[in-house]
Parts: C-alpha cells; sequence; structure tokens
C-alpha cells in the first residue's frame, strides 16, 4: 500500500484522528481534541452508548464538553475493512491510532496490514508480533535485544518452579486462560479440568507459552518513541487489576484454600490498571531496556519502519544477590490500555506537567505536520 499516494489526497490542516471503540479510545480522542484535531471512533452496535451519548461531543468554545466528534457505527468491528467504510475514513482526512481492540476483533492479520487502506498511526506490520505463536514473536525480540526474560520450558515435563500458563480461552481467543502449575503432575491435572470445562481447546494446550513465574513487584513500562525527536521517553509506570485473582489475594490465605477448592485455578483477565511509581534508581534500567528495544526493532530483522510512538515493556522488578533486576514477561506493541499512566510523575519531569498517551500522540503528529514529515511516522 502506498501511503504516500493517500496522504497526497489529505488535507493536512484538518486531519481526524479516528480508534475503534474500546481500549485506549476516550485517551485517545481526549488528546486529539486538547490539540485541535477532529475525532472520530468506530463503534460496533450494542456497545456504542460510551461514545454516542456520554463522552459526545456538545457545546461550543470554552463550554463544549465531550471528545467524540464522529460515530461510525458498524454491526462488527472488523466491518473497518469494508471498502464503503475505509472511503468514509479518507473523506474524514483520518488518521487509525491502533490499539488492541484493532487487532483481537480480525481473524486475519494480513488483511489488516494489506487491505485496510487508511494510514495508521505506527507500524501495522510489528502488531502480530505480539502474538505468542508467530515465528520472530515479541519473546524472541527481547532475547535478540538482550533484555531479560523469564526462564522459558518448551515441555511440561520439564517444568520444577511455578510456572504460569499462557493459553487462549476457546471461547474468547483473544483473552487468555493462564493458569499456575508447580510441576508435570500438577500441569496435567489443571490443564484436564480447563479442557474438560470447555474453557480452553488442545490445539490452544499445545501452543501455550509455559514461562518461569518471575517472583516480583509487578510494573508495566509504558515508553513513546518519538520519531520527530529520534528520543525515547518513559511515560509513566501502572501495574494491572486482574479477575478473579485480584479478589481471591484480597482474602485470608486460609479462606484463599477452600475458595480455589470449589473453582479450581484462578482467572487471571485484565480489567483495569493501577497507577504506580518505581524507585529512581530503577529508571536507568527501564530506559536501557526500552533503547535496547527500540534498537532492535530498527534493524533489518523486524518488518515495517520501527518502532513509532507508544509501547509497553510489561513485566516485574525482582530481588536477586541483593539488587533489583527488571523481568520482561510481555510486549505491547502499541498504545497501553492504561490511561492512568497521565497519574505518575515520569512525563511530567520532562514536560512540566503529566501528559497522557492521547494527548502525546497527539503533538507528536501536530509536529509531523507542520514539519511535513508526516509519511514517517505512518504506515
Amino acid at each position: 500500500m502506498d501511503i504516500s499516494q493517500i496522504l497526497n489526497s489529505y488535507d493536512p490542516q484538518n486531519i481526524t484522528i479516528a480508534a475503534l471503540g474500546g481500549h485506549s479510545a476516550l485517551d485517545v480522542c481526549h488528546g486529539a481534541k486538547k490539540h485541535g484535531f477532529r475525532t472520530l471512533v468506530v463503534a460496533q452496535k450494542g456497545r456504542e452508548k460510551t461514545y454516542e451519548k456520554y463522552y459526545r461531543t456538545r457545546g461550543n468554545g470554552p463550554a463544549q464538553r465531550g471528545c467524540i466528534d464522529d460515530i461510525l457505527l458498524v454491526d462488527k468491528f472488523s466491518d473497518v475493512l469494508k471498502p464503503e467504510i475505509q472511503e468514509q475514513l479518507r473523506a474524514k482526512n483520518t488518521i487509525f491510532i491502533h490499539n488492541r481492540y484493532f487487532w483481537v476483533y480480525f481473524d486475519d492479520f494480513g488483511a489488516v496490514e494489506k487491505d485496510f487502506k487508511v494510514p495508521i498511526y505506527g507500524t501495522r506490520e510489528m502488531l502480530k508480533l505480539e502474538e505468542r505463536d508467530v515465528e520472530q514473536n515479541q519473546y524472541w525480540i527481547l532475547q535478540e535485544a538482550g533484555i531479560r526474560i523469564p526462564k522459558m520450558f518448551d515441555h511440561p515435563e520439564d517444568i520444577d518452579r511455578l510456572v504460569l500458563v499462557k493459553v487462549n480461552e476457546e471461547t474468547r481467543g483473544y483473552e487468555r486462560a493462564f493458569f499456575f502449575a508447580t510441576s508435570h503432575e500438577d500441569y496435567k491435572k489443571k490443564s484436564a479440568e480447563l479442557l474438560e470445562a470447555g474453557t480452553i481447546a488442545q490445539d490452544s494446550l499445545e501452543k501455550a507459552v509455559i514461562e518461569e513465574y518471575v517472583l516480583g513487584a509487578p510494573v508495566n513500562f509504558n515508553y513513546f518513541y518519538s520519531v520527530m525527536n529520534d528520543e525515547l521517553e518513559l511515560m509513566g509506570t501502572d501495574t494491572r487489576r486482574q479477575t478473579n485473582l485480584d479478589g481471591i489475594l484480597r482474602i485470608p490465605a486460609n479462606e484463599q484454600i477452600q475458595v480455589m477448592e470449589k473453582i479450581g485455578s484462578p482467572k487471571i483477565i485484565e480489567t483495569g490498571h493501577i497507577a504506580c511509581t518505581t524507585k529512581e534508581s530503577i529508571l536507568e534500567k527501564a530506559f536501557a531496556a526500552g533503547e535496547k528495544f527500540v534498537k532492535m526493532c530498527q534493524s533489518d530483522l523486524i518488518p515495517g519502519i520501527g518502532m513509532v510512538g507508544p509501547f509497553a515493556l510489561q513485566g516485574a522488578v525482582a530481588a536477586e544477590d541483593g539488587r533489583e533486576e527488571i523481568v520482561i514477561f510481555d510486549v505491547s506493541m502499541r498504545i497501553p490500555g492504561s490511561p492512568g499512566t497521565r497519574y505518575t510523575p515520569l512525563s511530567g519531569y520532562l514536560y512540566g506537567d503529566s501528559i497522557s498517551y492521547g494527548e502525546r500522540i497527539a503533538v507528536e503528529i501536530r509536529q509531523a505536520i507542520e514539519e511535513n514529515r508526516l509519511a514517517e511516522v505512518l504506515t
């Protein structure tokens, strides 16, 4: 797809910033409105009220409220690939900000990469590398970059410590039915229970990732790589809220055991984030990891134009031999789903006031327009 040809038909002074209606759409649109862009959400029928009613733009001037200017309603998210929908988006000079929704609701990554003829902020070819069952995936990138990851087990028979088994759900393939195991026997027992309940399928289990469970403080390091300034920024840090794990952890240990006997393995489904901070002594290590990751993504081994804008290295800070080490076990190669990032102080140390991901993306796009470099950040 020739992105420059599409951009030649655009009015750079009348750009619309768009996202699929979920994940981080409000964050994106709020930041875009703040910097003078029109906003649009492609909403799925039955899930549109948040954008069409509660946060729709209304009023004028200083009294204006809301951040969603336009709604494009579709039967299902994948309808955004329909030629007539794409034509409407291009008519509004639309730049799409991809998020997790933009990929989990499509059966084929290739269709998004090749058939969605609307400019995307960032590298569309890299998003599939988040998946654990593709060649040269996120684990491969982390290892090649020299970033520490947990010990991986190729065979369940080799399990000799507490591990986390990452396997996709049967009914919701984009969600993971994670479960813990301490041995091969434990693995067989718990996986059999999930198979019998229909939570997972045998083929998904065979492709599951088995990794050492890192005993440390979970921290997501949320970055922004500015192509315009050739600079890595650490936007903020947060940690996850997960159901029903969080509920289990809030009751006494003896009660936990009784509950677990009734419900089996805890569910680790992400439901939100909590803004958290880290000690300054950890920041240099966090920046070093982010810089290694960006450099690796810019190499000829990775498809696309390299890392553009937001991404996250998600892991834990573990204590080893009297020092703290960052261990990364997950990567988001696009905007993380954590609007609370702005409530940590790191972006404020750089900009004076903490800013959201949506605002930082808008600032970068605005700078690219003013410097006539828009093609450098879009694919």
